[in-house]
């Protein structure tokens, strides 16, 4: 797929058309099914009757649950479970997998591919150990590795999984409007029933639009993960981006408030009081202000990897800190070397300057 069509097919200034997509589950029903799942998983596990399967299953049903709450203690609650896993099963690929993909999403990035080596040596099969591969090549900037092991998936199969992968490596990347062409591909190739992986796809793509300022197009995507998944809270905290772009500003307040109150991510309760700051309600802000330092150095001293980018940002903006913001931008910075760690150094390093002059 070619850049020079992507932006015309993508939708344009438009937006694209993303009417008459895959039907899937309703997103109420999705997330009591998800729940009861978990729980019989759970069941079987303290009776010590869960298998090898089951255990990956509520390791990743566990983290999903997690990424779509909002709830970073959920995917922590993963995090141990998939080293429980791998206590249980040490010689068993499958632990590993899992194992790799939580140390992933903590950003432990040469841990989780020590655990993908054990796996392919244990004979995990080649397409999922490329797969996983790419995404932390792609996380830490190594954008060309990752497009040649994903382009060697594409070339033994199409489908929702890989041209996915493909779309996010270009996001990630910059390539925004050939993104947005793998995004729509891997949303037409869709064959399943589940709202999880087609909302997570449709919120990847808004949020890369979101970034670019392309409002209409975040929005059309966003939208659409949220009429899958109503309850998904990334992609709410995005829409509440939108919101405050275009203007509507005591929309986007009441949306973060209400992800205050449910998630303890603390990126929901520094933009909320980044908002409240600029609409001069200062007594609010300066609550929400103390309430996400305080949980950013929680989190700092538990996953110093996987926060300092999102502390930085916390402490060059509404928490007032820039110096402490550029140490930590460029620790990020050495850990993943991407445009936006990038971005993010620069930015600390013109607002230090600005103190200092």
């Amino acid at each position: 797929m070619s850049s020079s069509t992507a932006g015309t097919r993508a939708g344009g200034a438009r937006g694209p058309d993303l009417a008459g997509g895959p039907p899937t589950t309703a997103g109420v029903i999705a997330m009591g099914n998800l729940d009861a799942r978990i729980e019989g998983l759970t069941s079987q596990a303290t009776r010590g009757r869960l298998t090898a399967d089951g255990w990956g299953e509520l390791v990743e049903l566990t983290a999903l649950r997690g990424h779509v709450r909002g709830r970073i203690d959920e995917t922590e609650r993963a995090a141990s479970l998939a080293e429980t896993f791998v206590d249980q099963a040490p010689r068993d690929p499958r632990s590993l997998l899992a194992r790799a993909r939580l140390r992933g999403l903590f950003h432990r990035f040469a841990a989780a591919l020590d655990d993908l080596d054990a796996a392919a040596a244990l004979g995990l099969d080649r397409r999922t150990v490329d797969e996983e591969r790419a995404a932390v090549c792609q996380t830490v900037g190594r954008y060309d590795e990752a497009l040649a092991l994903l382009r060697q998936g594409l070339s033994r199969r199409q489908d929702f999984r890989t041209l996915g992968a493909m779309a996010r490596c270009h996001a990630e990347s910059g390539e925004a409007d050939e993104a947005e062409t793998w995004f729509l591909a891997a949303r037409r190739a869709y064959r399943g029933v589940s709202p999880f992986p087609l909302a997570v796809l449709e919120f990847q793509c808004g949020q890369m639009r979101l970034a670019q300022g392309r409002l209409v197009s975040a929005r059309t995507w966003l939208e659409s993960a949220a009429s899958r998944l109503p309850s998904y809270v990334p992609t709410q905290g995005r829409l509440a981006e939108t919101d405050a772009a275009e203007g509507r500003m005591a929309v986007a307040i009441e949306r973060l408030r209400r992800l205050a109150l449910i998630s303890d991510d603390p990126d929901y309760t520094s933009r909320l009081a980044r908002l409240l700051c600029q609409s001069e309600a200062s007594a609010e802000a300066r609550f929400w202000r103390a309430h996400a330092g305080a949980r950013y150095e929680e989190l700092m001293a538990r996953h110093p990897e996987a926060y300092a980018d999102h502390a930085a940002e916390f402490w060059l903006t509404v928490g007032g800190d820039p110096q402490r913001a550029l140490r930590l931008a460029r620790h990020n910075l050495v850990l993943r070397a991407t445009p936006r760690a990038h971005a993010l150094v620069d930015r600390a390093m013109r607002r230090v300057g600005q103190c200092r002059r």
